[in-house]
């Protein structure tokens, strides 16, 4: 499972808890909905700039040029 993934699948078990919790309360269902899904956008634009890829390291040997003659 990639780290994508498994970011995602957290945030969506914390949502539907605080969904839970906010309706045990008695927050109004229409509420509810719109919080779930302004939570869930900012948990993919989350999820994807915690998990981008990153740039490749430059190899620990010094100077990589080919030699000038």
């Amino acid at each position: 499972m990639s780290a994508f993934s498994t970011y995602l699948l957290g945030f969506f078990v914390l949502v539907i808890g605080l969904a839970i919790a906010a309706f045990m309360l008695g927050a109004p269902p229409m509420w509810i909905g719109i919080g779930v899904i302004v939570a869930i956008g900012l948990g993919i634009i989350s999820a994807t700039s915690r998990t981008k890829s990153r740039d490749p390291q430059p190899p620990a040997g010094g100077d990589t040029r080919p030699p000038t003659y």
